[in-house]
């Protein structure tokens, strides 16, 4: 199975140019089939592959052709099945499948359906192509077209000015990170005159390269300010929470399955890099704690269903980043894992939410939907209840597991981790008891319309509400069990670094306090806002409305001066001087040719005597040089 590996990004290819290709005469009903069979089955495929992985644990190297050969320089297009390859195949595509089929019914209406399913078929082939790649380039060009199908999808109804502009700043923001990537790439062909995955990761230890360990530093920092970018880290997150411009099933798969976890899987494919460059792993672990912290902070007074949604995501890779800091490389992978099922969940969810508002996306306009929207109040729910960490669900074990290790590393950081786990479960709550509970505050009209969706959208619900629940399973606490599965599965690709065992008296401790605090949390987000009150934010309130004014201070830091620059740069430079000097020439020329054609008079005695005088002065000339 693993030799038809091709195949996996091949079919959502193939959806995207039939799609791409007829998109304005196909039906909308056929465009959303082809492109969710198209998933389907490569979903299919990823299956028969996990499982031959999962009984060989073998590392098997698919030879496509030979991609760039210039001398010594050798970079084959090659995909490399694995343990974590394979692991993340069947994320990307069952999640993608799941998303795809809500979309057949939430885009239904739209007169770009067809086109819509050409671009998420666009984005789960570059997606896969990202976590297949043999070597840094593939993932590179899965990296870049992940990229441009964000643009493509968050600026998805271009002619709203404010939605093509959040899809510039993605990717202008993206473009920042992976600049860095790029340079890390080159700096690795460079050092180890190779991109492929094994030759490099063989020669980090070979004492035939020789390179300082502050290069190994220079070289994970590099690839870490690409994944900054990508997986949305401070400073460059600010695109993230705008591109809940697209449509609600584009935030599902940008935000739960694919784009924004490329960065971990990138940093946990280069886990042996990391493991010999402490200053960046540090680095990323505290980049990764700031950002969980700042990010939980802004969720608590946004109003926007979405917006909330975005700002949790930006908290939870912070959380994934700071389990790559301590070296817990599986752990991350777990919380990707997790994550992906109840985030999915939830912006599906609001996308049902929405759907029955009839685009109403503020919160405080909503109240009591769990009396019209029995499924939907329920699974929304069970995601609230994963993603703040209750025992049993699946967010519980993978966010333990981050906070253990950070425990072990360092209990300061223990304990601001643990302070935004706690905002995680307030906003979450917050977010449910104003939407679901309590009584209806929209308009008489809205209430009208409340319904549940159809069954197209609420499969997908049920379906990621049960992976929600059990999805943790497969990374049980050492007091619990001692045989971790995830732990096992990747192994051979992917193991921590630098564990420390703790006892089981201080686990259970850990758990028992999270799981204490995670739940007098719930009752206090449920007290607040048992009677809400949207009276306007004041204080500090009102700088966490504000996003920290974050935005602001780029506006006035970077964006404004660059365009000030940039205008004098045009006034001086551009139409003074480089245009200035090109049509000065031209003038100097017209004007020289305006007086030297007087000397064309016509008359015959002039041309004599110019003649002449010609003739005197050459003779002049020659006389006074020959002396």
């Amino acid at each position: 199975m693993t030799n038809l590996v091709y195949l996996v990004p091949l079919f959502p290819l193939i959806g995207f140019l039939i799609n791409g290709i007829g998109w304005r005469k196909m039906p909308k009903s056929a465009g959303g089939a082809i492109g969710s069979i198209a998933i389907l089955a490569s979903f299919i495929v990823s299956l028969g592959i996990f499982f031959e992985v999962k009984s060989t644990g073998a590392t098997t190297i698919v030879h496509l052709f030979d991609f760039i050969q210039s001398g010594k320089l050798y970079i084959p297009f090659s995909f490399q099945v694995d343990a974590l390859s394979s692991l993340f195949l069947l994320i990307i595509t069952g999640i993608g499948f799941l998303i795809h089929v809500y979309s057949t019914s939430y885009m239904h209406d739209d007169e770009g359906m067809v086109k819509y399913f050409a671009f998420l078929n666009l984005f789960v082939f570059s997606m896969l192509l990202l976590v297949l790649g043999a070597n840094y380039l593939i993932m590179f060009i899965g990296w870049e077209g992940v990229g441009l199908c964000s643009y493509l999808l968050i600026g998805f109804w271009f002619k709203n000015r404010d939605y093509t502009n959040a899809a510039k700043k993605a990717f202008i923001m993206n473009r920042i990170g992976d600049l860095g990537f790029l340079v890390g790439m080159l700096m690795i062909l460079f050092h180890f005159g190779t991109l492929t995955y094994a030759d490099f990761f063989n020669n980090l230890h070979n004492s035939d390269v020789a390179i300082s360990n502050n290069m190994y530093n220079w070289i994970a920092i590099c690839l870490f300010i690409g994944a900054m970018g990508k997986s949305a880290q401070i400073p460059l997150y600010t695109w993230l929470p705008d591109a809940m411009a697209g449509p609600t099933p584009v935030s599902a798969l940008i935000h739960a399955a694919t784009m924004v976890t490329a960065g971990i899987y990138m940093i946990a494919r280069s886990s042996a890099l990391y493991n010999l460059a402490p200053l960046a792993q540090n680095l990323v672990g505290i980049i990764g704690l700031a950002t969980a912290i700042l990010a939980a902070s802004i969720a608590i007074k946004q109003y926007d269903i979405k917006k909330v949604l975005a700002y949790s995501t930006v908290s939870q890779l912070g959380f994934m980043f700071l389990a790559l800091g301590m070296g817990a490389y599986t752990t991350a992978v777990f919380h990707v894992m997790t994550h992906a099922f109840f985030k999915a969940l939830l912006f599906l969810g609001s996308g049902s939410v929405i759907h029955a508002m009839g685009g109403e996306q503020d919160i405080r306009k909503m109240g009591g939907l769990n009396k019209h929207m029995r499924i939907t109040g329920i699974t929304f729910l069970i995601g609230c209840l994963a993603i703040a960490g209750i025992p049993g669900f699946s967010g519980f074990f993978s966010k333990d597991e981050i906070l253990a290790a950070t425990y072990a590393h360092s209990p300061v950081m223990y304990y601001l981790a643990l302070g935004a786990a706690l905002m995680t479960a307030f906003y979450m709550f917050r977010l449910y008891f104003l939407t679901f509970t309590g009584s209806f505050r929209g308009t008489e009209e809205q209430h009208h319309h409340l319904h549940e969706s159809p069954a197209a959208m609420t499969i997908p619900l049920i379906v990621l509400a049960f992976f929600a629940i059990v999805g943790g399973y497969v990374g049980l606490p050492p007091v619990i069990s001692e045989h971790h599965s995830l732990n096992s599965f990747l192994r051979s690709v992917v193991s921590n670094f630098g564990e420390h065992e703790l006892s089981h008296a201080t686990e259970w401790m850990l758990m028992g306090l999270s799981s204490g605090l995670v739940i007098i949390t719930i009752i206090i987000a449920y007290a607040v806002n048992k009677k809400p009150n949207f009276a306007p934010n004041t204080g500090l309130a009102k700088t966490l409305e504000n996003k920290w004014y974050v935005d602001e201070l780029y506006d006035a830091v970077i964006v404004n001066p660059l365009q000030k620059l940039s205008g004098l740069l045009d006034r001086f430079a551009e139409r003074m001087g480089i245009d200035g000097l090109v049509n000065g020439v031209g003038k100097i020329v017209r004007w020289g040719s305006d007086r030297v054609r007087l000397l064309q008079s016509g008359q015959v005695g002039f041309y004599i005597f110019v003649m002449v005088i010609g003739m005197t002065l050459l003779f002049a000339i020659s006389f006074f040089w020959i002396q």
